[in-house]
Formats: C-alpha cells, sequence, structure tokens
C-alpha cells in the first residue's frame, strides 16, 4: 500500500474528497461524461447565485440591541463605547432562516482593539439576551491584545462560541473526532505569514463554505482555517446566523455586502 506524507495537497484533496459526498462509482460515471480538462481553471466570481441579506439601510430581517447596533453609511455597524461596555458577548441575529449547507461572503472592517465574528450553524443561549453557540468565523484587530503582540491574530480561525472553542487555528486543517477531540492534520501554510493578509483599517473579503461536516474559512482569497467535524454529539447541520461585538475594551466592526448562496 502506498503511504502519503499528509502534507498540504494530500490533506486538502482528502478533506475535499469527503466534502462531496458523492461515492467513487458515482465520481466515475460523472467523470466519463464530463468536460475533460487538464488543470483546473480560476472559479467564475457569479455572484447573481446569491441573495443580499443587508439592505444597507435598514436593519429589516436582523434581531439585534439598538444600543450597540446600528446601519450607518451603508454599513452594519456594531459598536461598544465606553459607557455600554459588555458583560457578555452580544449578536445581532439574522432571522431570514437557519442555514444547513450554504457560502456566504461579506465584507468587514474593524478597529485595532476590536473582537468580532460571524456566527453560523448556531443557536440562542437561553436566558441570556443576544447571546449565541455555535460555530464562529472569527474576526479581530491587529492590536487586540496589546501585551501579546507577538501572538497569531484570531481572523480566518474557526471558533465554537460556548462550545468546544478553538476547532481550527490560522492555517490549520483539522479533523474533529467523535470525542470532539480537534486533531491537527496538516498546516495550510505559516499563520504568521497569513495575518499579513489580513488588512488593518481596510476592508476584508470573507468567504464561507459550509457544506455537510467539512467548514472552510477564505479570508481575502487565502484559505486561513478547514474543519472536518465528525463529532456527531456536538456539531450541528444548521442554525442561525449572526455577527459579534465581543466583552474587552471599546471598538467597532462594520460589515456590508452580505450575502448568502444555499447550497
Amino acid at each position: 500500500m502506498k503511504r502519503f506524507n499528509y502534507g498540504l495537497t494530500a490533506a486538502t484533496i482528502a478533506a475535499l474528497a469527503l466534502w462531496t459526498g458523492f461515492s467513487t462509482a458515482r465520481s466515475q460515471t460523472a467523470t466519463s461524461s464530463a468536460v475533460q480538462q487538464i488543470h483546473p481553471v480560476a472559479a467564475k466570481d457569479d455572484e447573481s447565485s446569491y441573495r443580499q441579506i443587508f439592505d444597507g439601510k435598514t436593519l429589516n430581517g436582523w434581531d439585534g440591541d439598538p444600543k450597540y447596533w446600528r446601519v450607518e453609511d451603508g454599513c452594519l455597524v456594531g459598536e461598544v463605547t465606553p459607557a455600554t461596555l459588555l458583560d457578555h458577548n452580544n449578536f445581532i441575529i439574522w432571522r431570514g432562516g437557519t442555514p444547513g449547507d450554504f457560502e456566504l461572503k461579506v465584507e468587514y472592517r474593524i478597529s485595532s482593539r476590536g473582537n468580532s465574528g460571524i456566527n453560523y450553524r448556531s443557536v440562542e443561549v437561553p436566558g441570556v439576551p443576544y447571546a449565541m453557540r455555535g460555530y464562529q468565523a472569527d474576526i479581530d484587530g491587529e492590536e487586540r491584545m496589546p501585551e501579546t503582540k507577538a501572538g497569531v491574530r484570531y481572523a480566518g480561525q474557526n471558533y465554537e462560541e460556548r462550545g468546544r472553542t478553538f476547532l481550527a487555528e490560522l492555517g490549520q486543517l483539522t479533523h474533529i473526532t467523535s470525542g470532539g477531540i480537534a486533531e491537527v492534520i496538516a498546516p495550510l501554510g505559516d499563520p504568521k505569514e497569513l495575518q499579513k493578509y489580513v488588512k488593518s483599517g481596510d476592508w476584508n473579503d470573507y468567504h464561507l463554505i459550509i457544506r455537510n461536516n467539512v467548514l472552510i474559512h477564505i479570508l481575502n482569497g487565502h484559505l486561513t482555517s478547514l474543519v472536518i467535524d465528525d463529532d456527531a454529539t456536538n456539531r450541528r447541520s444548521d442554525g442561525l446566523i449572526g455577527v459579534q461585538v465581543h466583552v474587552g475594551p471599546p471598538m467597532k466592526v462594520e460589515y456590508r455586502w452580505f450575502r448568502i448562496k444555499n447550497l
């Protein structure tokens, strides 16, 4: 039997094979009738298949505390001031559905000490207003923790809010076992190099591909984390979407061009 050195290429191919959900026989049948090509080509940027879930003018379809959330200059804005410091993380929740398999794209900009994230396949926390539990595409500012400047950014990683915590850190491909343990299969790149692609004080493009038990986070065109979740007891197959302002110092986060495509 041929043995593989599970570097980036082999592990990524294995993960994407799981993602398809097709049997070998079905794949062979599909290949025989497909258009043949020698090399992969760039994906078409087909925005026509996405629908906007934030209109840029109102909070229609969204549910949040107006103390922290508003619309400003076409953006969904979350802000914590010295007078409104939080005792728990606060979310504004999209009430348009509970997507399961989907792609989501959005642009964000965050203050230097900000901490935010995009929750998906999530639930509300009983008894705690505007709190969520579930998968999160993490977001942070460049000085989120100024005392640990040598550390790695959170942006791009997969963190489960009020759950299993770090599912994949920046630059990791992980497999979560039936016991709930996240094991690193392979690196996706040097995390300190990947974080150089995160823009400070400017707009960043987030792209989530969520299908079956494979969770892919892409930030500014770079694959930043990939999780294969085989923990059937704790994983979720659908749920709410929301965005966060975090406990800590005053901060501001802006989102725009929020769109989703069901898979």
